[in-house]
């Protein structure tokens, strides 16, 4: 297929990311979506790659003065990791910073207990890690998913999406062993603007996703 290219869905763009991914040829690979949106396209990746599918949670810490614009970010260590550090060095700003930081440390906790309730991640010590997202904008959130995990002692970490920018931000080299993604185009204002369908996709959807995932793994083991 010739890029740059409008994905239809989430859906589409899962499916030629796995085509591609597959030609890795892994061995037992963990795929983590980033929810919500990274968890369609990383649907399609798991099914292609025989892989076992769950959601890391990361969430971004968005700006004091643009809550959309996100100046940080963190996963499930509760560790928050800011792409623009001279923030937190600015009075003005640090009460409101910290604030936002608890807020979204209680969102966190809260979301990674309606994905997976008691259940907790799967082994990650000595596998590959692919980390999925819809799209990558400022990279801080694969960034901070990208360190969480690596902290476990993966194999190798890879962070796979349909789009990113047209460079690397450093952290995702510094964090993955890979960034794996179909398009870089050289104008790129948002990931949203590379689907024909964008809509949001609802904490229903995730959690019928991962009751279909392990339903399914459960009955493999029961069969052999």
């Amino acid at each position: 297929m010739d890029y740059p290219h409008l994905f239809a869905d989430r859906s589409e763009a899962g499916k030629l990311l796995a085509d591609e991914l597959v030609t890795l040829k892994l061995t037992d690979p963990l795929v983590l979506a980033l929810p919500r949106g990274g968890v369609p396209v990383a649907k399609e990746i798991a099914l292609k790659l025989n892989a076992t599918l769950d959601v890391l949670v990361v969430r971004k810490i968005g700006s004091p003065s643009n809550k959309e614009y996100g100046i940080g970010a963190m996963s499930e260590d509760l560790k928050p990791l800011f792409s623009n550090s001279t923030l937190l060095s600015e009075s003005y700003y640090a009460d409101d910073i910290k604030e936002i930081v608890e807020d979204e440390k209680w969102e966190l906790k809260r979301r990674i207990s309606q994905y997976r309730g008691h259940r907790t991640l799967p082994r990650i010590l000595g596998r590959t890690v692919i980390l999925v997202d819809d799209g990558i904008a400022t990279g801080v959130t694969a960034a901070a998913a990208a360190r969480y995990v690596r902290s476990m002692g993966p194999e190798k970490v890879i962070i796979a999406s349909p789009v990113c920018p047209k460079d690397n931000d450093p952290w995702l080299e510094k964090y993955a062993d890979k960034v794996f993604c179909l398009q870089r185009p050289p104008l790129f204002s948002g990931v949203g603007q590379w689907y024909i369908n964008f809509k949001p996709v609802t904490d229903q959807e995730v959690l019928l996703t991962l009751k279909q995932f392990h339903t399914n793994e459960e009955e493999r083991r029961q069969s052999l």
